[in-house]
């Protein structure tokens, strides 16, 4: 039998070239796919962390809402094991325009990573000048509402003493009138 220039259609199939190429091809589609896959993972892992660290933040903070005397105005620092893994978080306390108020600003990361890169960063206020539960309204001293300087009680602007319901604007319907 001689070998003829052209094939039968039962003798046609795929060249050792044309397989190599489809292979070529598939390798870089499975690359891109598993890049995907790690970097999916990666970002899960990421998000993992940073919801942990913002946890964290959370629980000092609160913790030092609920002590009984305002922070030191300081800079602090702390560990702590959270989800078998070893946090670092630093704590900055400063004083605000309002004296008995206080702005706590907490950075949590990773006891392992470097320095001033927190996951984390949480801010809350601690204050003494806080009412009982049903007490009504907390006198701040020397602060008051825009535009309530020099205002007498019921004009516009101004607070009605405690106890005295607010008088409504002339013109309005009360109650009584519908």
């Amino acid at each position: 039998m001689r070998p003829s220039a052209t094939r039968s259609p039962a003798q046609q199939g795929f060249t050792l070239i044309e397989v190599l190429a489809a292979l070529v091809i598939v390798a870089l589609g499975m690359i891109a796919a598993i890049q995907a896959v790690t970097q999916s993972a990666r970002n899960g892992t990421y998000l993992r962390d940073k919801t942990l660290a913002h946890w964290i933040g959370m629980n000092v903070l609160t913790e030092r809402r609920l002590q009984a005397s305002a922070p030191d105005i300081a800079e602090s620092t702390g560990r702590v094991e959270f989800a078998d893994q070893q946090w670092q978080w630093s704590m900055q306390v400063t004083q605000t325009q309002v004296a008995s108020l206080r702005r706590i600003d907490i950075a949590v990361r990773r006891a392992e990573t470097p320095d001033g890169t927190p996951l984390a960063n949480v801010s809350g206020f601690y204050g003494d000048a806080v009412g009982g539960a049903g007490a009504g309204g907390t006198q701040w001293a020397g602060t008051g509402a825009p535009g309530t300087e020099g205002a007498e009680e019921g004009t516009d602007g101004s607070v009605p003493a405690p106890g005295k319901a607010p008088s409504l604007p002339p013109g309005l319907p009360t109650d009584a009138e519908e």
